[in-house]
């Protein structure tokens, strides 16, 4: 117990301190998460030595971040901004399957090898993306709208890829694996189109009842949001996209607005050890021994995503300094890059110097694209005044 205690008031301590300093900086705390991380890993301090166990809580957090975000959006009545995100997300697997091909000529990879560049390139971070586009007020807009619905899509993308990847694998494959994501996918669609007109969803007289009652408020909280990401799991499904959907239902029924109050704390804890399993998972020896090649694969990542984003936002009719952001936005790898990762790595689709490159690159991507972001922000807005100057 001793050692537990120690090990949580480190984490406290140290994260509560990067915090402090990352709002003078008007940086997002997701980095403190990280750095966290990092520090009281196995190569620093040690304090925390298995990163697995921490990520498997962790994605909690996930979950409730994800759930918290469906009862803020609002689902749009413009049937244009449901069909513009698929349309945008295929844009941009079409160009990550070219520039994957690009670096796999370049470097001799094989086949396989180009397909999990391309999935990397295609997942980004949703937390990272919409702590920055609450931080500036820009979630329930248009364009913030357009970027969420592009990661739900990409969630929605996230069963058939990992069957690939298990496919590559030459584990056992289950047609009927394809088939349930792709159905439960269509009653998701067809759900969030039918309830988008619905001002106010009414549940039995029995859950204004317990309004009063903070304990029951907690749980009751808990089972739906975690109950439906269970679903989305058992379906082939990722549970972040079950958790979601019921964030979108319960956001319309009035009677749970006590929701946000009770379970905020959880979810500020539980996205916490997330993202501090992703600090924990950097194996800094490697990096430093390789450190040249995955700092170019970072920033390569950064920038390519950046550029394809917003070259896709222009296409779309959006303008240079919206498009300049939201590919800023998109620019990293997400956390369902690790899980590939992982899947290719265990299935032997990967060796494991790879593995570890690619998760390198990946931990770093998270940590530097709020730092990328903000940059290029600084920079649109810059250029923006000096344009409404001349």
């Amino acid at each position: 117990m001793d050692g537990l205690l120690w090990a949580v008031c480190l984490l406290c301590l140290i994260t509560l301190g990067i915090m402090l300093l990352l709002k003078k900086l008007n940086q997002p705390y997701l980095i403190a998460y990280i750095i966290a991380g990092i520090v009281l890993g196995p190569h620093v301090f040690g304090v925390f030595k298995k990163p697995d166990e921490i990520e498997v809580i962790g994605e909690l957090g996930i979950l409730l971040l994800m759930f918290f975000l469906g009862m803020e959006i609002n689902v749009p009545n413009n049937s244009s901004l449901l069909i513009k995100p698929i349309i945008a997300q295929s844009m941009k697997i079409l160009l990550s399957f070219i520039c994957a091909l690009a670096i796999g000529y370049i470097t001799d990879f094989s086949l396989k090898d180009i397909i999990l560049i391309t999935i990397l390139f295609i997942f980004n971070s949703t937390a990272v993306v919409s702590e920055f586009l609450k931080k500036h007020d820009t979630l329930k807009t248009t364009f913030g709208i357009m970027i969420l619905n592009m990661l739900i899509f990409q969630d929605l993308l996230l069963a058939p890829v990992l069957t690939l990847l298990k496919v590559q694998g030459q584990e056992s494959f289950d047609f009927i694996n394809i088939i349930i994501p792709v159905l439960v996918c269509i009653a998701v669609f067809l759900l969030l189109k039918r309830i988008r007109n619905i001002q106010e969803i009414k549940f039995p007289v029995f859950f204004n009842a317990i309004e009063k009652d903070h304990d029951l408020q907690v749980f009751l909280g808990l089972i739906i949001c975690l109950g439906f990401g269970l679903f989305a799991e058992t379906v082939g499904l990722s549970g972040a996209l079950g958790s979601f959907i019921a964030g979108v239902v319960v956001g319309r029924v009035k009677s749970f607005n006590w929701l946000e109050h009770s379970l905020m704390p959880f979810k500020i804890f539980f996205t916490t050890l997330f993202f501090v399993s992703i600090g924990l998972r950097l194996d800094l020896p490697y990096l430093l021994s390789n450190f040249k090649m995955v700092l170019l694969g970072t920033f390569f990542v950064l920038a390519s995503n950046s550029v394809m984003s917003a070259i896709i936002f222009r296409l779309l009719k959006f303008n240079w300094k919206d498009s300049w952001y939201g590919g800023a936005l998109l620019s990293q790898t997400g956390e369902f890059g690790i899980l590939a990762l992982s899947i290719a790595y265990k299935t032997g689709i990967i060796e494991y110097s790879l593995y570890k490159t690619g998760l390198g690159i990946t931990c770093l991507s998270l940590l530097l694209s709020t730092i990328w972001i903000a940059i290029l922000k600084g920079i649109i807005e810059k250029k923006s005044m000096l344009i409404i100057k001349n």
